[in-house]
């Protein structure tokens, strides 16, 4: 929807709504009939805010308030026109005879002395000033002799998503209309291209770079640190997510004495010589529990698990500093295939696409050493 429309609505959807006890998205479902179909988006009534008619009048007063003062800041900048001033430039554009020719009701005087309207003055709007009161209501009489029961009492959090009403009970709890989501601006930090635009219909707005590394790149993770002591080896698992839908060929490698990459290991780290190879991410698999497990043959005392396109590792660590954060570095070279839609048509005998050998440096910080 567009920016104005959504202002007009609080930035909230008029048929979606949250539960406002575990914060998601509430669906109606009807309970008389046999058929489990969802129902249409049902409306809930609105309690309505006691103080709305006072707070709607403060908006008002703050908006005439920074209207005025805006008039006041332009008319600072603004420096009134002088009457010879028309009479000065007049001659210039040859509009010295239509100046100076008598009109009923326009002379040169008046003329000369117009200026921007400062617009009308709007009624002044007065708000009634808040005022403490000495005397509140006390509590009731079996308000500390009560027994609690903590399953009807609204957590700190549920009572501040509804900061109109901050109900007490459970009973209390209304549905809440949901947030509009809106996507971010966010540009490329090295050509400063548009990735996304902000928009309130995610679905209106394409990527203009396809290609996002967070995409292709195999993710790292750390998974398990042990208790990691000074000129002792220890084992850490990691995992290995592969983001795209092919397989994906992975070699962990050490850095070279030198690397301008490695100032901040501060540990020495032994890496599995050998190539992991990744199963390609599948949607369907995840929930598709009769799916056979494909045989990739790995070595126990290096893979400790596999799952679908996810597979867990271990990294022999061995801090070389007697105190601090203990930080490892080390070297991913995958493989790469561009799966975009190409801007020219494939012909016919054209080769398949190109794989691409790149290396990530990758950092690893696993936390603080044990005495």
């Amino acid at each position: 929807m567009p920016s104005a429309e959504a202002k007009l609505k609080k930035n909230r959807c008029a048929n979606c709504f949250d539960c406002p006890g575990c914060m998601h998205t509430l669906s109606t479902r009807a309970t008389s009939i046999s058929t489990q179909l969802p129902d249409a988006s049902g409306g809930w009534q609105e309690p309505e805010n006691p103080h709305t008619q006072r707070m709607n009048k403060l908006i008002e007063y703050y908006q005439q308030l920074a209207q005025k003062e805006k008039v006041e800041r332009d008319r600072k900048k603004l420096a009134r026109r002088r009457n010879y001033m028309p009479l000065a430039f007049s001659d210039k554009y040859g509009l010295g005879t239509r100046l100076q020719r008598p009109r009923a009701g326009a002379t040169i005087s008046t003329l000369a002395g117009l200026s921007l309207k400062e617009g009308e003055d709007q009624k002044e709007i007065k708000i009634e000033p808040a005022q403490a009161v000495d005397e509140v209501e006390p509590l009731p009489e079996d308000y500390y002799t009560r027994p609690v029961n903590l399953t009807e009492v609204t957590t700190l959090q549920q009572r501040l998503l509804q900061p109109d009403f901050q109900p007490i009970c459970a009973s209390q709890l209304y549905p809440r209309h949901k947030h509009l989501l809106i996507k971010r601006s966010l540009r490329c930090r090295k050509c400063e291209h548009n990735l996304s635009k902000p928009e309130f219909n995610p679905t209106s707005i394409k990527f203009k770079i396809q290609l996002v590394a967070v995409n292709y790149i195999p993710e790292v993770r750390i998974m398990s640190i042990p208790n990691l002591r000074y000129m002792k080896e220890s084992q850490v698992l990691l995992t290995l997510t592969n983001p795209v839908e092919n397989l994906t060929h992975v070699t962990l490698m050490e850095c070279d004495e030198g690397d301008p990459d490695n100032i901040n290991s501060t540990a020495k780290v032994v890496v599995p010589p050998k190539e992991l190879v990744l199963a390609g991410k599948d949607a369907a698999a995840e929930y598709d529990e009769l799916a056979e497990p494909q045989d990739f043959q790995d070595d126990p005392d290096v893979i400790a698990f596999r799952k679908a396109n996810k597979v867990g590792l271990f990294i022999k660590v061995t801090p070389q500093r007697e105190e601090g954060e203990v930080t490892v570095c080390f070297k991913m070279k995958h493989d790469f295939k561009n799966l975009a839609a190409p801007i020219r048509p494939i012909e016919e005998g054209d080769q398949s696409t190109e794989v691409i050998w790149l290396t990530q440096h990758v950092e690893l910080s696993l936390g603080p050493l044990l005495p």
